[in-house]
């Protein structure tokens, strides 16, 4: 489980939240038996799509973070509810390459520097909204901040990290949002820039044992700052047999006759959970007939 916190600046110019996704990156990483650097990646978006989600001002709605560029890791998906709680995958799950000149695991290296970062928002409305712009850096958290001046207009810090164990389990990871009100003035974004001046990674002071509250105060120790409210999230896949059926009958009643006669049973595999739904040559038959009627 996770915990995500909500906070905002006594003043009512400066909002923030982060989160703690140590255990949800753990679990991606154990689904998708990703390597060092794909965990990083998938986390940081995984990271980034739950502060995003829990920010959706709707009960049943859904944001999807997709990077897409030049590197090994292919796509880079994570998909957001709106209580936060995530799923995500990596089209490549392992990928190796060198340490970045810092000596970090090379995230935009692996994710590429030639692509786009898709948003796509479900609020439950006819039509999601949907923005693009290309990719910054591809390391994500300043990537993730692009989005917010381009497509938002909402001036914004963003912080993301994952700290990977030498045996592939994730020591750390968590991120924070800080965004600027409409009241803000330029004495409020000065305060802002100082404040974070200074801050260490987010997985430094997570590995440290800092509280979310205590990191929230140190990114905007320039202000007062009053926590909103709190909520667990969690890595939460939902797929299930009946939306799997749903899937399966997009493809029509003729492709579905002929998955039944060219193999006895036909598996659907899960992208963010890696479950496997079997169907047999008589249930896609089935499936066939209620399409036709």
């Amino acid at each position: 489980m996770g915990r995500l916190i909500r906070c905002i600046t006594t003043d009512g110019c400066v909002t923030a939240m982060a989160v703690d996704t140590t255990d949800i990156v753990n679990e991606a990483a154990r689904l998708h038996e990703t390597s060092a650097v794909i965990s990083a990646a998938l986390g940081r978006l995984l990271t980034a799509a739950s502060m995003m989600g829990s920010s959706l001002k709707t009960d049943v709605g859904s944001i999807t973070l997709r990077l897409s560029a030049d590197g090994p890791a292919g796509s880079v998906v994570a998909v957001a509810d709106s209580d936060g709680n995530v799923r995500g995958y990596a089209e490549n799950p392992v990928v190796e390459i060198p340490l970045n000149p810092k000596g970090k695991l090379d995230v935009g290296g692996a994710v590429g520097h030639n692509g786009s970062l898709y948003v796509l928002k479900d609020l439950g409305m006819k039509e999601p909204y949907n923005g693009v712009i290309p990719l910054v850096s591809g390391e994500i958290a300043e990537d993730i901040t692009a989005y917010f001046a381009e497509s938002e207009q909402i001036p914004t810090v963003c912080a993301l990290g994952v700290l990977v164990n030498p045996d592939l389990t994730i020591k750390a990871a968590g991120g924070y949002l800080i965004q600027l009100l409409p009241t803000a003035d330029n004495e409020i974004i000065t305060k802002v820039e100082k404040s974070i001046e200074t801050i260490q990674p987010i997985t430094t002071l997570l590995s440290n044992g800092m509280s979310l509250e205590d990191i929230v105060k140190n990114a905007l120790n320039q202000f007062e700052v009053e926590k909103l409210d709190e909520s667990v999230v969690e890595y939460k896949c939902n797929c299930s047999r009946e939306r799997t059926e749903k899937v399966l009958s997009t493809i029509g009643a003729d492709d579905l006759n002929k998955l039944a006669e060219e193999q006895e049973v036909t598996s659907v595999n899960c992208h963010f959970c890696n479950r496997v739904y079997d169907f047999t040559s008589e249930e896609l038959k089935t499936l066939s007939k209620k399409i036709l009627k």
